[in-house]
């Protein structure tokens, strides 16, 4: 049977039956102390299950991928079993959700390392600074990967893949997007290697294309997609020859029946939805300021398969009902996105309350 092409409509993504084309962006919270998912987590995620797919916040794969104050990790017992309360949530409520892997690489500081460097493909600092337990500091400067420090990276992301499937979660996302470690490896300026990893554009994907086979081996294609972001200057990227890039990884991505390629369009200077339906040929998610009847034209067009909503999802756990029925959305407390209390995270109203 043919499925609807309704923003409503159910669906399937990889090997995820889901209720609707509608997904919740991952969007980063820090309200993990210890790095460990907590019951409020579960409570937050559980409010929002009506979403077709949960895209968590972003969710180390190792211990030295940390750069920000409480967020998750997926490389310990003690996070599976965090991990496993938020699942347990959300699928009591029909819901289906997946753990975006998020290396930060050169997005950190030692505040967040035991004092050591933080790793990357060059040691090239990002320009900006970084919130840390005693408040903004400069981005430093990281240490780059010695060549036998990479494939033990690339096993962390297989392993933190099943780690998620062990915690009941439905997938996982790797974060290739938003200037982070993959993302870091992709762009020229921030990856200068002489060796395999870097130079060439196949050179540059390759951590990026081996990270995803890991997933793939732990847990099967079905559930592992990647998020990109074309043309996003985020966290320092510049890549002069972006469309070259991504006609690249897009063609690299495709075939190997990933369950999806989900795309922060910041509009680069080419269609990347258009390249991704060319070379990808799997369900594409796209994301970026959407309302209802963009995203409703986008999915009936072939454009996209899902439309991601990102800050909607926060202040709106009801979202897809708001939508369906045309119903006022809350605008959120941006005071309160990054760490605190229940308040701003789990005190929004629905339309039945």
């Amino acid at each position: 049977m043919t499925e609807a092409r309704d923003l409503f409509a159910p669906a399937t993504i990889g090997d995820i039956p889901v209720a609707s084309r509608i997904v919740m962006a991952p969007m980063t919270r820090n309200r993990a102390p210890g790095n460990l998912p907590n019951a409020l987590m579960a409570e937050y995620y559980g409010q929002r299950a009506s979403a077709g797919l949960i895209m968590t916040e972003g969710t180390t794969p190792a211990a030295n991928g940390r750069g920000y104050i409480d967020i998750p990790g997926l490389y310990s017992d003690a996070q599976v079993e965090g991990w496993r309360g938020v699942a347990d949530a959300v699928h009591a409520k029909g819901g289906r959700i997946v753990a975006q892997l998020m290396h930060v690489g050169r997005i950190s500081h030692p505040d967040f390392q035991e004092g050591a460097q933080p790793v990357a493909p060059s040691a090239i600092a990002a320009k900006g600074d970084i919130f840390t337990f005693e408040g903004m500091k400069p981005l430093a400067t990281p240490r780059a990967l010695e060549q036998a420090e990479i494939e033990p990276l690339i096993k962390a992301y297989g392993d933190a893949s099943a780690n998620a499937v062990k915690a009941g979660l439905d997938g996982v996302e790797i974060h290739s997007a938003n200037g982070y470690l993959p993302n870091q490896f992709l762009a020229p300026n921030a990856n200068q290697r002489t060796d395999q990893w870097g130079g060439s554009v196949e050179n540059r994907a390759r951590f990026l294309i081996a990270i995803v086979e890991s997933a793939v081996k732990a847990i099967g294609a079905g559930r592992v997609g990647v998020r990109i972001s074309p043309g996003n200057p985020f966290n320092d990227i510049a890549d002069p020859a972006a469309e070259e890039t991504y006609e690249y990884v897009t063609k690299a991505l495709g075939g190997r029946g990933l369950a999806f390629l989900h795309i922060l369009d910041a509009r680069p200077p080419f269609d990347i939805a258009a390249m991704a339906r060319r070379n990808f040929g799997g369900p594409i998610i796209l994301n970026g300021g959407y309302d209802k009847a963009r995203a409703q034209a986008d999915i009936a067009s072939g454009r996209a398969d899902f439309i991601a909503f990102g800050s909607k999802f926060i202040s709106n756990p009801d979202l897809p009902a708001r939508l369906l029925k045309d119903a006022p959305l809350t605008a959120p407390d941006t005071a309160t996105f990054y760490g605190g209390n229940a308040k701003g995270y789990t005190d929004y109203p629905t339309l039945a309350a």
